[in-house]
């Protein structure tokens, strides 16, 4: 069987002599692995770096073997980003915990547009904003979704400041009492469509992401969350402390 569908490469490992083996999140077909043969060869490398756009072919004998991929480039994401560690260290993360989130084989053609808007939001300013909204983003299609409409307690909806890490909704200040040490930091911009987040605001929203992407993606699994996630974290706080590490 053979298909073709846009995809975004999110990782191509080697695999013997000059083949690789990519795995791809196509738009009407989920993330999919496949044999990419002579894919350490010059021209294939930059085709098959994570984060580009490809145009990508799928075939196999039956729908359930590894298969082979080719592929035609359609919009190198990835190499313009190659000197700047912390763009670079978002595109890798991205891609990685998209890998080790999503099922195989299934669509999910809001994280596809969702990871299109953030490979290209690193072209702006606002990428870490992004990167924040896009993880709960995924939370949301995967049926883990946040509630950070109303109190969770009083069902107000004003001075929301913390999530319950139990419920996954929020809480308002005036309802934190004694359990506040218990409850995660809801970083502001997360309330409003048009903000962008602080430094110590988008580490908050990291670990809030993250929080509940342990809890209910990876921990049920015995997976953990991907290195990358982590090196976009030091990333953050590293260039967040300035030059000098202070």
């Amino acid at each position: 069987m053979e298909w073709s569908d846009e995809g975004i490469v999110l990782s191509a490992r080697k695999h013997g002599e000059n083949s690789v083996i990519a795995h791809v999140l196509t738009r009407a077909h989920g993330r999919h692995g496949g044999l990419v043969r002579g894919g350490t060869g010059k021209r294939a490398r930059g085709i098959w770096m994570p984060g580009n756009r490809v145009q990508a072919t799928w075939r196999g004998r039956l729908p359930e073997h590894l298969g082979a991929f080719t592929g035609e480039l359609t919009e190198a994401i990835a190499a313009g980003h190659l000197n700047d560690p912390a763009r670079l260290a978002a595109l890798s993360a991205a891609c990685a915990v998209t890998e080790a989130a999503l099922p195989e084989r299934e669509a999910h053609p809001d994280v596809f547009e969702g990871l299109l808007v953030l490979l290209h939001s690193l072209g702006g300013e606002a990428w870490p904003t992004v990167y924040v909204k896009w993880e709960l983003g995924v939370l949301g299609e995967l049926g883990y979704g946040l509630d950070l409409s109303a109190c969770a307690a009083t069902g107000v909806v004003e001075d929301l400041s913390h999530v319950s890490p139990k419920s996954g909704r929020a809480v308002s200040r005036a309802a934190t009492g004694p359990n506040l040490d218990s409850l995660l930091p809801l970083p502001p911009f997360l309330l409003r469509a048009d903000a962008v987040g602080g430094a110590d605001e988008i580490l908050d929203g990291l670990r809030l992401s993250g929080y509940f992407l342990e809890r209910y993606v990876f921990s049920p699994h015995g997976a953990d969350m991907p290195p990358a996630r982590g090196r976009l974290i030091a990333r953050l706080r590293r260039d967040d402390a300035g030059p000098d590490g202070l």
